[in-house]
């Protein structure tokens, strides 16, 4: 089964692959997905992560394969046989979920994705990024972006990168952040800081982060309260394809510039940003090239 589902850009909807691990129903964002294959056992690679079952070559490129059930602490499958794989690409990786069964795809708003309670997701530091109610069930959207971190943390975000940039001046422009990972929001933020820009606004949602442009915009603080927008793609309430959609739409807000800043900036993706007029596009490791974007965003700006 290969996934080849296009949306209109900016519209805040996306498309759920909905899966079974045990009796749970969990999702993940088509975009994220390349194709969907019936298991094989995996080659086992020696003193891997417990949850790496091995890796897997299907054509010319070889594949991680992640133990979703073991990720979650759910008992293995009663026949793997019948087990599927998940083959994603994000973050600039081909990883593969082994999950128990594949149930559909399920068109939603992220309107209608609520924010786990902070109790349920542990102080944050949980995997679920949604819960979908969906007619007698419940469908949780998993931090994949976190799962794989937790087992290999050099894939996440290069904070590292920041040191390579040397000292640099302190500058107050007002940054703007759309970020639901609470996580990776202070990471982004703590390295901001450490790269010289001291005034940044944090939001957990797209729509958090335009009613906060509103509000400012209101006070005729476009260009002096906040210089720039950096937003995630996938998160509640709003994505950031909407967010940008509606900043470069209004007279006002388009004189920002938006950086969307997701591990999901692959070729369709970059293609559905420039469409609604994002300014750059940057895939989430990539803190440092990130900070360089901004330089360069705001010099123009105040050309």
């Amino acid at each position: 089964m290969e996934t080849n589902i296009l949306l209109e850009s900016g519209t805040n909807e996306l498309e759920i692959l909905e899966f079974e691990i045990g009796a749970n129903h969990y999702g993940i964002n088509v975009a994220k997905i390349k194709e969907i294959l019936p298991y094989k056992a995996p080659t086992p690679i020696p003193n891997a992560h417990p949850c790496i079952e091995g890796i897997y070559m299907p054509r010319d490129v070889i594949i991680t394969i992640v133990d979703l059930a073991k990720s979650l602490n759910i008992p293995p499958s009663a026949n793997i046989n019948n087990d599927m794989y998940i083959v994603t690409n994000f973050n600039q990786l081909n990883i593969a979920f082994h999950v128990h069964n594949v149930l559909g795809i399920n068109r939603v708003s992220w309107a209608e994705i609520s924010k786990p309670e902070e109790s349920i997701n542990n102080g944050g530091n949980g995997v679920a990024t949604g819960i979908i109610k969906m007619n007698d069930r419940l469908i949780v959207i998993l931090d994949f972006e976190k799962i794989v971190s937790d087992i290999s943390p050099e894939t996440g975000l290069k904070v590292s990168d920041i040191d390579k940039l040397g000292e640099r001046e302190r500058n107050n422009s007002p940054i703007l952040i759309a970020e639901d990972s609470p996580l990776l929001s202070k990471l982004i933020t703590d390295s901001l800081h450490k790269a010289g820009y001291n005034n940044i606004i944090v939001n957990n949602n797209g729509q958090e982060a335009y009613d906060k442009l509103l509000e400012i915009k209101e006070k005729g603080g476009i260009g002096k309260d906040v210089t720039c927008v950096i937003t995630d793609i996938e998160m509640p309430q709003m994505d950031g394809h909407r967010l940008t959609k509606l900043i470069k739409d209004d007279n006002e807000l388009k004189k920002l510039p938006v950086v969307i800043f997701s591990s999901l900036v692959n070729e369709e993706m970059r293609r559905k940003g420039e469409s609604l007029g994002a300014d750059a596009q940057l895939s989430k490791p990539e803190i440092g090239k990130l900070v360089l974007e901004i330089d360069k965003l705001l010099i123009k700006s105040r050309g």
